[in-house]
């Protein structure tokens, strides 16, 4: 799955020269979290709502609300905004991006073409959205999961048992824990969870955790 199909494409940008207030007004309007500032065409930085909350007064103040506002009348979005800017490749996969997010510690990432220009804006919540796609978590299907030892052929022989008993694997994933096994989340169409469970502990891979997930 690739970030060109999950970003949210030709988002709105701003120039460096646009004030802070005007800024502020987009985005609450828009209900943004972050803007692209584009110069010529070229991305230059980005404004997030924290860079504005930042810049935003103190209710302790001692200045009047006409100071205020005339300050940041003249404050300039080029003044606040991050620069440089970490994007990612249209082309680039989920997986990149959301590792790319993870490591900076940012909720989103500007996406650039071939060209560098701003193609789109892919964010934790279009992450999280693949995930759950991708894990059929919405589809109400039986949720196994069981540890094994990290060799070659576990896949195979896991699905050897699905396809002994005509089930159909709906998501599958494996990862890591922290004894040095792996542990293995299936989502399938089950009838019969019992036989499934007894086969799958015939073979050495017994099931630790199994629910069904309704669609309430």
């Amino acid at each position: 799955m690739f970030v060109s199909k999950r970003m949210t494409p030709n988002p709105v940008t701003i120039p460096p020269t646009m004030t802070v207030t005007e800024a502020t007004n987009l985005m609450k309007s828009n209900n943004f979290r972050r803007v692209p500032v584009v110069d010529n065409g070229r991305l230059v930085g980005i404004v997030t709502d924290r860079d504005l909350r930042a810049v935003a007064p103190s209710p302790a103040t001692t200045l009047s609300v006409f100071e205020i506002n005339h300050l940041l009348a003249k404050m300039l979005v080029k003044e606040i905004m991050k620069s440089p800017v970490i994007t990612i490749g249209a082309d680039a996969t989920i997986e990149e991006a959301a590792l790319m997010m993870y490591t900076h510690k940012i909720g989103g990432l500007v996406v650039v073409d071939a060209a560098g220009a701003v193609a789109g804006i892919i964010t934790e919540t279009d992450i999280f959205k693949c995930l759950v796609d991708v894990m059929g978590l919405t589809e109400g299907r039986t949720r196994l999961t069981f540890e094994f030892d990290d060799k070659v052929g576990v896949l195979a022989d896991v699905a050897a048992v699905f396809k002994e008993l005509g089930i159909n694997i709906l998501s599958m994933a494996t990862y890591n824990t922290e004894d040095g096994r792996a542990e293995m989340v299936i989502r399938a169409d089950v009838k019969d969870a019992k036989v499934l469970v007894d086969r799958l502990t015939a073979i050495g891979y017994p099931v630790t955790h199994l629910v069904q997930i309704g669609n309430d």
